[in-house]
């Protein structure tokens, strides 16, 4: 199998809820899994990216939103064995029994620091038991597990070095740790970490790689589909769901219509809504995000049904969303203060839908300028409802980009942030939010802390 197929293959992983809330409730609850005894305290401390994207977030299974409750869900219920979708079984009183330990102040959460990079780190203490596990860069990969003083379990890795660093400046003023976030993350960028697989690809031979791979080794996307259209159809029904509703309603009351835009809104923002308030299916997520697996997707799903075109394309055309997504991504890390649902997916979409309609890689070059000058910079201010909006915007800056770059009509390579080739526009799109964002993650995380200290309620 083709290395790129491997990697998406790889990266290709079901997520129930926002994913954040997910690997919350898996940290804690492998965590769990080593204790003995009746919970003295839990506190969970986590970077950022994390912080911020599961400050509001809803959570499956459950009428409360964010990171503590996440936690307490992951205690009480969280099954380990299910990964992301760990809360895939929280009762009713489940629920009663998570708050019943917030309400205790058993439970806590704490920001570790301010970074791009994934961290987590449960420390649960019990009448027989202290452990602390720490996931780091992906959302469930466990580097280290401590129990009772001893270390059952390590991983290092080429980033530990950086991980030290920003572990021994986080006691530091916020100033001084942001600083340290951009000095470490800039190291990063200038070489020092290992350079991601895919970076070693052109766009050209990205696209040569999707139009000759052979079908059978990419026909794994189809879950995708499966997936995502069940979240979709949740959407559609339940009654939690308010944008959905006017999506269709604005679409003509059809799922499907003449209207390309339109219809690929519905099918992508229905979607990320009912995902974003905790509604129970899981969304197929790639690069560590469900709402990143949505906007690569669910638009290509609606041009594919309204022209007829084959299987064949629109699973060449899905790998193609994927890998720019992931091309960008590598480059911002999976947490940053940028959106990049709508700026990494959203052209990784963008240029899948100029393939679908017959662009030239020229097009696609064309079609990356035109995104990269449009919505690059969209904030991320956490998984929450406003994603909703973010993937609307997205799904129009997409359109529009490729409606123009199909006529020739683009912001040229002079301009901006665009580089002297599209490789070097997916890099500059990545480098402006790590480490260009860094300082706008730490106004948001502070705009976030203010807000606790006046709650305020769902309507």
């Amino acid at each position: 199998m083709h290395e790129l197929s491997t990697l998406i293959k790889k990266d290709m992983v079901p997520a129930l809820g926002v994913t954040e809330p997910g690997a919350i409730s898996f940290c804690v609850a492998k965590a769990k899994s080593y204790a003995k005894g009746e919970l003295l305290h839990l506190n969970v401390a986590m970077n950022s990216g994390m912080y911020k994207n599961a400050f509001t977030c809803g959570i499956p299974n459950s009428k409360e939103v964010g990171n503590v409750f996440a936690a307490a869900l992951g205690y009480v219920t969280g099954n380990p064995d299910k990964g992301l979708e760990s809360l895939a079984n929280v009762t009713p009183a489940d629920n009663v029994c998570a708050q019943r330990l917030i309400d205790e102040g058993k439970i806590t959460v704490a920001l570790s620091g301010i970074s791009s990079r994934i961290f987590i780190e449960a420390t649960l203490e019990t009448k027989e038991s202290k452990v602390v596990l720490t996931i780091r860069d992906m959302h469930t990969n466990i580097t280290k597990v401590v129990v009772n003083g001893e270390t059952v379990l390590e991983r290092e890795d080429e980033a530990d070095s950086l991980e030290a660093k920003e572990t021994a400046n986080r006691h530091k003023t916020d100033d001084s740790e942001a600083e340290m976030a951009i000095e470490a993350e800039m190291a990063t960028k200038a070489g020092t970490a290992k350079i991601h697989s895919i970076h070693r690809y052109t766009l050209a031979e990205l696209v040569d790689y999707v139009n000759t791979v052979p079908l059978e080794e990419i026909e794994f996307v189809k879950e995708a589909y499966k997936v995502n259209l069940a979240l979709f159809e949740e959407a559609l029904k339940n009654p939690r769901t308010t944008f959905a509703r006017q999506l269709l309603a604005m679409n003509g009351g059809q799922v499907i219509s003449s209207d390309e835009q339109m219809t690929a809104s519905l099918l992508c923002n229905a979607s990320i809504e009912a995902r974003v308030i905790g509604l129970d299916k899981p969304a197929m997520s790639i690069t560590g995000s469900g709402a990143h697996g949505i906007i690569a997707t669910m638009p290509l799903y609606g041009v594919y049904k309204i022209h007829g075109f084959s299987e064949e394309m629109l699973y060449r055309a899905t790998m193609l969303s994927y890998l720019i997504c992931t091309y960008i991504k590598e480059y911002s890390g999976r947490l940053s203060a940028f959106c990049g649902c709508a700026i990494a997916a959203g052209t990784g979409m963008a240029c899948a839908l100029a393939y679908l309609k017959g662009g030239s890689v020229e097009q696609m070059e064309y079609t990356l300028n035109n995104m990269a000058s449009s919505i690059t910079g969209m904030i991320c201010d956490g998984g929450n409802q406003g994603c909703t909006m973010k993937g609307v915007a997205a799904c129009d800056a997409a359109f529009r980009s490729v409606a123009f770059a199909l006529q020739g009509v683009h912001i040229d390579k002079v301009h901006g942030i665009n580089g002297r080739t599209p490789e070097d526009t997916m890099r500059n799109m990545g480098l402006i939010a790590s480490p260009g964002m860094v300082g706008t993650e730490k106004t948001i995380v502070e705009i976030f802390e203010e807000k606790l200290k006046l709650p305020m309620e769902l309507e």
